[in-house]
Order: structure tokens, then C-alpha cells, then sequence
């Protein structure tokens, strides 16, 4: 199961649209895309959030969840419970990962259409264009900020990949969960990794958050990406 169909199982997701570059490395996604019938828009490599926001315009959304591509253990409950969260806050923004508390790789976002419209006109240094929303976030005077978080805290874990040694831990959980129940939850993985220690350790090593860290070193040496 990919993390497309995973997001699928969300109660409260309407659309799923892949916002993916121009570039051609990009292709293969979305001929993918093309393959299994799921909407796909293609944009500015760099400028993410000038990708995102186009990629929602045409739809005019009361609001839009944003999750990353590299968490293909991206769990429908708790994306729907920062859904529930935001809307029963009013929030403009809400995000699990602002304090994080959840595993890396199950990070989510949703905003207010109006919110990320503010900020893809307003928003110029590079990381606020890479990473679509530090703008809103770096802004609470302009908008309401809510905070999702669980207990116990879990965000030591790491689930997301950038790295090989991601790859190999989230290939272990998919190879001993998905046969017997393709749609596993996070609960479901913490219990496999409690019964196998040996797999929190491969990747553990690794930092939280590397690729914003680098966009804001960009924004200090005046990098215009």
C-alpha cells in the first residue's frame, strides 16, 4: 500500500492532488498518477508553495491538508484527528508538528484556503517558499495556531525517509505488518517495534527537520532559492 492510499482511508479528506514539479526526474510520478487515476499537478520545483497553492486554486477549498510525500506511514486517524481539532478549534492553522509529540513521518498540517492564500502572496524568504508554511506559523499576530500533540510523547521515533537507513526500517515494518493487514495503524507499529527494538535503531542517529534547518541557513546567506 503506498501512502496515497493510505491518506485515502481519512474520513475527511474530499481530494487527494499529488503537487509535484515540472521537472523531469518528476516524471515517473506522474505518469504514476496517470496510471491509477489520482490528480496530479505539476509546478515550480523550488517554490513549494507557490506549487501547492496552485495546485488547490482551482478547487477553492474551505481548507487543505498538507502531507509530505516522504511518510509512507502516514496514519488516516491521526490525520483526522488534526482535522477534527483544527475545525473544532476555529484554527487557521493546525499542525502536529509544531511541538513535536507524534513519530517523525506522521507529521501533518491543515490550514484555512484563505491562510495559504495570505501567505503565498506575502511570503518571500526561501524557506517560507519551500516548506509552504512557515510563513502562517511565524505569523500568530495574523493567525490562529493550534497545536496538536499526544501522549506519551513518541517524536524520538523516526518513520520518515530521506535516508537508506529510513528505507530499510519502514521496508521491515511494511514486509512484517502489510501481508496479514494492509491498512496497519500506528498502534500497530509500535507494538512491532517494542516487539523488535533492533529496527528503532537503524536510523535513530538521524536528525529531525534537516532539509528546513538547510532553507534557513539559505535565508541567512541570501540565497534566493
Amino acid at each position: 500500500m503506498s501512502s496515497g492510499e493510505r491518506v485515502l482511508r481519512s474520513r475527511h479528506i474530499d481530494r487527494l492532488i499529488l503537487a509535484t514539479s515540472t521537472a523531469a526526474s518528476d516524471d515517473p510520478l506522474a505518469e504514476l498518477c496517470r496510471d491509477r487515476g489520482i490528480d496530479c499537478f505539476r509546478g515550480n520545483l523550488d517554490d513549494v508553495l507557490d506549487r501547492v497553492y496552485r495546485a488547490a486554486e482551482a478547487h477553492q477549498p474551505t481548507h487543505v491538508v498538507r502531507l509530505t510525500a516522504d511518510c509512507p506511514l502516514a496514519d488516516p486517524a491521526v490525520i483526522d484527528a488534526l482535522i477534527a481539532f483544527c475545525l473544532e478549534g476555529g484554527f487557521d492553522y493546525a499542525s502536529n508538528a509544531l511541538e513535536p509529540t507524534f513519530p517523525d513521518g506522521l507529521d501533518a498540517e491543515i490550514m484555512t484556503y484563505a491562510a495559504l492564500r495570505e501567505a503565498w502572496n506575502s511570503a518571500h524568504l526561501p524557506s517560507q517558499r519551500e516548506h509552504v508554511t512557515p510563513y502562517i506559523y511565524q505569523h500568530a499576530d495574523r493567525f490562529s495556531i493550534g497545536s496538536f500533540k499526544r501522549e506519551p510523547d513518541l517524536s524520538a521515533l523516526r518513520w520518515t525517509v530521506d535516508e537508506r537507513r529510513d528505507y530499510e526500517l519502514v521496508s521491515a515494518v511494511y514486509d512484517a505488518l502489510y501481508p496479514a493487514n494492509p491498512a496497519f495503524s500506528s498502534e500497530d507499529v509500535l507494538r512491532l517495534l517494542q516487539a523488535r527494538p533492533e529496527l528503532s535503531t537503524l536510523n535513530a542517529h538521524f536528525g529531525r527537520n534537516a532539509g528546513y534547518q538547510a532553507s534557513l541557513e539559505r535565508d541567512r546567506a541570501g540565497d534566493p532559492r
